[in-house]
């Protein structure tokens, strides 16, 4: 999407948003003099300010990685239209199944397809959907110039994954909303970022757009510090440690050493990505073994925290 604008062009994006992008933002495109605005997309006023002469394109992630925050598609779709710029949307998190952009205003939708829509671990892939068929064709162009398609066999294993995609959302959503509520429980615990939880700041808006809350959760613990996130992230059992998500084992990851290592430290934590903030991707595990997984890491986290003398 981004090669479709040119150097001057500008582009809002969430504040919270994915390490990955951002690298690609500031590292590549920001050298062809394409400039990006960060900003909390949960509030619409905030993206209408951001906004200047040169924005071409909105980028929102909703819900975003990792503090999934909910930002209202129809409202930012209403001021993109009004400012002459595209809207796109990520909805890697939410998958077609649960989320349709396109239907709530977005003029272009990407997917990390290596995630929920593979939903095996086991391919890289990505895909872009748009509205109108002018962005379609130029966007082919661009891939057919660039090269960048999958091999045969990769888009098996994608068609394969995309058949099983519903009842595996299904889970995802289920267990995920158990283990949030568990973890808004523990003594431990600071903060559950959970759009399913009725407590999240954005949880109608999320109720509105999307017809379930999806199989991650994000939570911070009461010592933030990444050695007490660290010592969770290696004592758990069917929850591994890695970056990826959307796939039908458990992972968890800390954002702030993996994900998003490469944001600066103050915009990173400016953000709300605590040095402590845990990512969860529930699995299709049985949930019952999910949460005695976390059970017994947090009770290494506690007993540690225990043993060091308090100043």
């Amino acid at each position: 999407m981004v090669k479709l604008l040119k150097s001057g062009d500008e582009i809002v994006a969430v504040d919270d948003i994915y390490g990955g992008a951002f690298r690609l933002f500031t590292r590549v495109y920001e050298k062809f003099g394409i400039r990006v605005n960060y900003t909390d997309a949960t509030n619409p006023e905030n993206v209408f300010n951001a906004i200047t002469s040169r924005t071409k394109l909105i980028w929102i992630e909703t819900p975003t990685n990792p503090l999934l925050k909910i930002a209202d598609i129809r409202a930012i779709a209403a001021i993109a239209k009004a400012s002459g710029c595209l809207l796109c949307a990520d909805n890697t998190f939410a998958s077609p199944v649960l989320q349709q952009p396109l239907l709530l205003g977005a003029d272009i939708v990407v997917h990390s397809a290596t995630k929920y829509l593979g939903g095996h671990s086991d391919l890289i892939a990505g895909c872009v959907v748009t509205k109108e068929k002018k962005w379609g064709d130029e966007i082919k162009f661009i891939q057919n110039a660039c090269g960048a398609i999958l091999s045969p066999f990769d888009s098996w294993l994608l068609i394969r994954g995309i058949e099983t995609l519903p009842l595996r959302i299904k889970q995802h959503c289920s267990s995920a909303l158990l283990l949030a509520e568990w973890l808004s429980q523990q003594p431990a615990v600071a903060s559950v970022c959970y759009p399913g939880l009725k407590n999240h700041p954005n949880h109608a808006i999320a109720l509105k757009q999307s017809s379930g809350f999806g199989g991650i959760v994000s939570f911070s613990l009461k010592e933030d510090t990444e050695a007490a996130a660290h010592l969770l992230v290696t004592a758990t059992r069917l929850f591994k440690l890695a970056e990826s998500l959307g796939g039908i084992k458990s992972l968890l990851c800390h954002p702030a050493s993996m994900t998003h290592k490469s944001i600066p430290a103050e915009r990173r934590q400016s953000a709300g990505v605590q040095d402590s903030l845990i990512r969860l991707s529930v699995g299709l595990e049985d949930p019952a073994d999910l949460l005695a997984d976390l059970a017994q890491a947090l009770e290494q986290v506690t007993a540690v925290k225990k043993l060091v003398p308090q100043r």
